[in-house]
């Protein structure tokens, strides 16, 4: 039969055991105090906190270099053709609606290409919608892509009613046609016009991270270095050597990781802040207001009334492009020209228009050859797209010029700081050995 031991032993066991740890934990808490007053226990702290500060350095430097990279990636794979992806949209909702009100004007049958032209932008548009909606993460964005899907189809249906009323010569066309471009202007149009915002400010914002300055890298550093400064002086007191090599070595090697960082960030600031972003910006803007200009100039002709008000709405449009692309552009390019040549052509038109010569001003307004305004728009339109195009092209190269710059900063700058704290613990154990 088994004895069992009295609960007032076990207690007692158990109360000698935890005064017995109590006891050691104080003598090993005591020693450890009297071992860091001694030269040995300062010098092993001072060498273990400069390595450790060099390691966190390290990889607090690495970590934002590669999230600049990653930044890099996310710009030229998901940012920039979500932005330009906006910018179609709305240039192609501006250039349907342009052209659905020449191909009004045309009467009865329209020519093939002007109906080619407004299938295009509505194929373009459909596109860049669908783009973009699959691009779209937020709630807001997925908001105004859901209203322009939804307005869309009534765009194009009162198009369609247009058209087959003008067909039979029925003046009710033009109220189907008004209906349709206030669609246009007062809904779809300012949905479109906000999703551009939006990417625009994403894109803005990704090449801002791209370009900033990694704070908490450069603050890692320079504490690293005001560390090894301090340090280097606590040796000097304890060890009466003036120099420690392995902290003079690791200071050397923390100061050209802080070179090394803030000389990419000012090669990726001279690459991407040339002003590419602003000009696709500016030439968007100015496509946009060509077309909203157009449809203005050819909404005046349908509504065969009072234009007073509309040709001012087209002259201010008319003004604010052409100050844009004096900025942008110079007074030889084609699109100047371009532009200078459907003025005139609009003055014609105009002219027309006031001496009752409808047709003509019809004609001067539709005309796809010569001094005709449709040709000359079209010239203007395709001008600008070239431009947009070779700008796109640019931010394009200069975010990657940025990258190169980054490529091998995060390995780079964590080897460095890698030896300045194997460098460390090299220059601080002979010192510390001398007295073990």
């Amino acid at each position: 039969m088994t004895s069992r031991v009295p609960a007032t032993i076990r207690s007692r066991s158990a109360a000698n055991i935890r005064s017995r740890s109590a006891a050691i934990t104080r003598r090993t808490t005591q020693w450890a105090r009297r071992f860091a007053r001694t030269a040995p226990g300062v010098i092993g702290a001072v060498g273990a906190a400069l390595a450790l500060l060099a390691l966190l350095g390290g990889l607090v430097t690495a970590n934002q270099q590669s999230a600049k990279i990653s930044r890099h990636d996310t710009v030229l794979a998901h940012t920039e053709p979500l932005a330009n992806a906006a910018q179609r949209l709305y240039v192609a909702l501006s250039t349907a609606d342009a052209a659905a009100s020449t191909a009004y004007l045309s009467g009865g049958i329209e020519s093939p290409e002007v109906r080619i032209r407004y299938e295009n932008a509505l194929t373009d548009a459909a596109a860049a919608l669908a783009e973009a909606t699959t691009g779209a993460a937020d709630a807001e964005t997925r908001t105004i892509l859901g209203r322009i899907s939804a307005e869309l189809p009534s765009y194009t249906g009162y198009v369609e009613a247009a058209r087959a009323n003008n067909r039979q010569g029925l003046p009710v066309g033009s109220a189907y046609l008004r209906q349709a471009s206030a669609l246009m202007q007062g809904s779809i149009l300012k949905d479109a016009g906000e999703l551009q915002h939006i990417r625009l400010g994403q894109l803005h914002s990704d090449q801002d991270a791209i370009t900033g300055l990694p704070w908490w890298s450069a603050g890692a550093l320079v504490l690293l270095l005001a560390a090894c400064g301090y340090g280097s002086w606590i040796l000097v007191r304890r060890t009466n050597r003036w120099i420690n090599p392995g902290v003079v070595i690791a200071a050397g090697l923390g100061v050209v990781a802080l070179l090394w960082i803030l000389a990419t960030t000012a090669a990726t600031t001279a690459a991407i802040d040339t002003g590419a972003t602003a000009r696709f910006e500016k030439l968007s803007q100015a496509r946009i207001l060509a077309q909203q200009a157009r449809t203005e100039e050819t909404l005046q002709l349908i509504t065969r009334g009072d234009i007073d008000a509309s040709e001012q709405r087209f002259t201010a449009g008319s003004n604010q492009l052409r100050s844009d692309l004096a900025g942008l552009l110079s007074a030889d390019s084609a699109a100047s020209k371009a532009f200078s040549g459907w003025q005139d052509g609009h003055q014609k038109e105009l002219a027309a228009y006031k001496s009752n010569d409808y047709r003509g001003a019809v004609d001067q307004s539709i005309k796809t050859d010569g001094a005709g305004s449709a040709a000359q728009f079209a010239a203007l339109d395709a001008a600008l797209k070239t431009e947009l195009e070779r700008t796109r092209q640019e931010v394009r190269d200069d975010v990657n010029t940025a990258g190169n710059a980054l490529t091998l900063s995060p390995l780079g700058t964590m080897v460095l700081l890698l030896a300045a704290a194997g460098s460390i613990v090299v220059g601080v154990w002979p010192r510390l050995k001398e007295f073990l």
